[in-house]
């Protein structure tokens, strides 16, 4: 989206169905969002690009958004979030506006659904932003005496032993299964539901990376429709705890480099001078920062930004967008990570982690 130098068409707009008429009401509203863009000076071509495409997943339930990118008559990005943009709004800039975009991907991790049994297990891998799954494996082994007999003597042990072979056999083709949907989409959690028994036997063949992001689900089965809703729901509000928790480990690690004065910086003119000097290790901007101002930036340079146009290179040719939108650009140049900031976590909801620390 950043390899255009034309305006780009950005268009965040919600497109939950919680209704008969959503349909019709989600046209509505980006109809007025395309009278709004065009007033802007936005062209027919890539207003027709975005018609064509406008409309989020209809197979998707409960709340949802959708982020679109377009520009010179062709869509450059088309994307569905998992949560409702903050409001419905649609921007002509120079550059494309990804912050709701990109605070979006920051709530969301890679994961993977471990449903086990004695059998076997299914397994799904889900990589960011995507409600389909990027790819579903299940094993189901021999069910060959996997159940222990109630019979006596010799024959008792030989049939217990071999039911114990077969369930250990099972949990190892499953635990290839596991470790093959983590690496699908490198994952950074694995929620495991089922039999306790049949997880634990599992664990015992998993490598040590995975078992350091195993985490056990209570309930959840394989053929059972309500245990697989259960899973399903457990597993959802784990993820959300799971990043609410990261969010505040990387927060927490801002606010005590600010503390220190050491390799943190807060506000829009400091961090876009750090972002000019590539020292950005992680950008973090806050969801919503309300009447944010706008900053100079170069179209030849993305790393050329800052609060005052004499400070760039060329500042005859520079050009003005909202700071958030140039920030990102820049942050993508050098790989810098993102975090969501909370607004009261620093001056102007805008900081950033630095790589090294200069003189100040």
């Amino acid at each position: 989206m950043y390899e255009t130098t034309a305006p780009v068409a950005s268009v965040y707009l919600d497109t939950t169905r919680a209704s008969e008429n959503a349909d019709k009401e989600i046209e509505l509203r980006w109809r007025g969002l395309r009278e709004h863009l065009a007033e802007q000076g936005a062209d027919e071509a890539t207003l027709s690009a975005l018609d064509a495409e406008v409309g989020g997943a209809s197979g998707v339930p409960g709340p949802q958004g959708e982020a679109l990118f377009a520009s010179e008559g062709r869509l450059l990005g088309a994307f569905t979030l998992s949560r409702p943009p903050l409001r419905d709004q649609a921007a002509w800039l120079p550059v494309a506006d990804t912050l709701g975009l990109t605070v979006d991907r920051g709530r969301q991790v890679p994961y993977v659904v471990v449903a086990a049994d004695r059998e076997g297990a299914d397994v799904t891998a889900y990589s960011v932003a995507h409600h389909d799954p990027e790819s579903r494996r299940s094993f189901s082994g021999s069910t060959l005496h996997i159940q222990k007999v109630r019979v006596g003597g010799w024959a008792h042990k030989q049939y217990q032993r071999r039911s114990e072979n077969l369930w250990d056999a099972n949990a190892e083709e499953a635990a290839k299964d596991v470790e093959a949907a983590v690496s699908d989409v490198a994952a950074e959690v694995v929620f495991v539901g089922g039999d306790e028994r049949a997880i634990g036997k599992l664990r015992d063949h998993l490598s040590r990376s995975v078992l350091d992001i195993l985490v056990e689900q209570p309930g959840g089965g394989r053929y059972d429709y309500a245990a697989l809703a259960s899973l399903r729901d457990s597993v959802d509000q784990a993820l959300e705890r799971a990043v609410t928790r990261a969010r505040a480990e990387e927060q927490a690690e801002f606010t005590s480099a600010l503390g220190r004065n050491e390799g943190a910086v807060e506000g829009v003119e400091a961090t876009t001078e750090a972002l000019r000097r590539a020292q950005v290790r992680v950008l973090l901007l806050a969801a919503d920062l309300g009447d944010e101002p706008r900053i100079w930036a170069s179209r030849s340079d993305p790393l050329e930004v800052s609060v005052d146009r004499n400070r760039l290179s060329a500042p005859d040719s520079a050009f003005q967008a909202p700071a958030s939108a140039l920030m990102l650009r820049a942050a993508t140049q050098t790989d810098a990570e993102f975090v969501e900031l909370s607004e009261t976590k620093a001056a102007e909801g805008t900081g950033a982690l630095l790589r090294f620390v200069t003189a100040q």
